[in-house]
């Protein structure tokens, strides 16, 4: 049975215009943001897309991002949260890695996670989530950096990621045979 995951990144956050790391720190989500969550919700709709289950990350962005796309019960998990920056979380952006290869070992330094546990935890959370008999269509809510990395564990991300990973864009996923495949990203121009 084909099935479809739609993976989405939150809105704009407040830490987003700031430039500052925002991994397992939280902060709110801006007018923008609010917009951006709404206008995808309206793509949801204006598609004939119904999810059967909804799930987001234990972020409030994520779960306030989530609200305003759909009114159904949703599910916040820890598997789909954003990577870990130990102490450089809340930090400018400029201490940021500036490679993918860089980010696999360089946060343990400052007691975050590599990037490869990441991808491993988003893999693992998200294939069970769709090996449930009836998640058929399912609304994920996450991050940049974790989107990213789940896309690594699939295929080779370069490609999208020089495209940009923007707010609210929408990573639709082909779940078969215990596999996921990236059928489109669809950015917010919709």
């Amino acid at each position: 049975m084909k099935k479809t995951l739609y993976l989405m990144r939150h809105g704009e956050t407040m830490f987003n215009i700031q430039h500052r790391i925002q991994g397992w720190c939280d902060s709110p989500l801006t007018k923008n943001g609010i917009q951006q969550a709404k206008k995808a919700g309206q793509y949801f709709k204006n598609q004939n897309i119904i999810f059967d289950h909804a799930y987001c990350s234990t972020s409030e962005r994520c779960s306030d991002t989530i609200e305003y796309i759909t009114d159904m019960p949703y599910t916040r998990l820890k598997g789909l949260k954003e990577m870990f920056y130990g102490e450089l979380e809340g930090e400018s952006e400029r201490l940021n890695c500036q490679t993918p290869k860089e980010c696999e070992t360089y946060y343990l330094q400052f007691g975050g996670e590599s990037s490869n546990t990441v991808r491993d935890r988003m893999l693992e959370t998200l294939t069970s989530i769709m090996e449930k008999e009836d998640h058929s269509s399912v609304l994920a809510v996450s991050h940049s950096g974790a989107c990213f990395n789940f896309l690594r564990a699939i295929q080779d991300p370069m490609e999208e990621l020089e495209k940009g990973f923007g707010n609210c864009c929408i990573f639709v996923y082909e779940f078969t045979d215990h596999q996921f495949y990236l059928k489109e990203v669809i950015r917010q121009h919709y």
